[in-house]
């Protein structure tokens, strides 16, 4: 019996060749539709077993994209969705709010629900009365204590529109704080800032973005009306991307949901 050569990696060296390319003028961003860019150019798959919203954000943090996989109920994909596009925003345009007369329970409930950490309390004109923190949730004993009972309302660190970054970054330091809010000049909240975010931005420079400093995620939806059910709610959850996922993407229903989606 003849045993055919192979080779193994460590059995091969690549030799480098002369080059006037410096690896920071290397370009790996690419099109992933006419809009959307990736600066690496990997997409995790939309498998129960590799992408959820953690691997989701970390893919978008390197600046590729991951694909929410559709093994979950419509709003189960599009809590992950929302876990994505909340968790990395820059400026959280209209963030979970709490209203005065609402308890430590309701905070909880949708503490659970968007995975946040904190909540503007305002009016219901919109006007900013205070700001409920993890740490103000946690020193009150009774699920039925009132918001406003608990609510951080003195000394509000505030920044109106524009935001600048830097400011921001400065006022938070040098307040000791995590989280600012943004108003408008009429004192209604338009926005949230926290400091991981500002952080975040700096960490990973080529982080996959939105035009409002978003995490990007795509996430799976299937064809017929059950897809286009499912669409309709990763759309409004902020989903970036739409991949129909079936066996066989070359037939008519596919492309008739692809229309229809689109």
């Amino acid at each position: 019996m003849q045993i055919r050569e192979a080779l193994t990696f460590d059995d091969v060296l690549l030799v480098p060749g002369a080059s006037s390319v410096l690896p920071t003028q290397a370009d790996t961003k690419t099109l992933v539709t006419k809009s959307i860019s990736l600066n690496i150019p990997l997409i995790s798959s939309a498998m129960d077993t590799v992408t959820e919203s953690p691997m989701a954000i970390s893919m978008a943090q390197a600046g590729g994209m991951g694909v929410i996989h559709r093994n979950l109920n419509i709003e189960e994909q599009a809590r992950e969705v929302r876990r994505v596009k909340r968790f990395e925003s820059g400026v959280v345009f209209n963030p979970i709010t709490l209203k005065p007369d609402q308890t430590l329970a309701d905070a909880k409930v949708l503490q659970e629900r968007y995975n946040v950490t904190g909540f503007p309390v305002v009016e219901k004109n919109g006007r900013v009365l205070g700001i409920v923190t993890n740490r103000d949730m946690r020193f009150a004993s009774q699920s039925n204590t009132p918001v406003r009972a608990m609510m951080s309302s003195e000394n509000l660190a505030v920044l109106c529109e524009p935001v600048d970054r830097d400011e921001a970054i400065n006022l938070m330091k040098a307040r000791r704080i995590e989280k600012l809010l943004v108003t408008d000049e009429d004192g209604k909240l338009t926005g949230l800032l926290t400091l991981k975010d500002t952080e975040q931005a700096v960490l990973n420079p080529t982080a996959c973005k939105d035009a409002l400093g978003r995490l990007r995620v795509a996430a799976a939806t299937t064809v017929g009306d059950s897809g286009y059910e499912r669409s309709e709610a990763l759309i409004d959850a902020g989903v970036d991307v739409l991949i129909v996922d079936t066996a066989h993407g070359h037939s008519k229903m596919v492309l008739d949901s692809v229309s229809k989606i689109s």
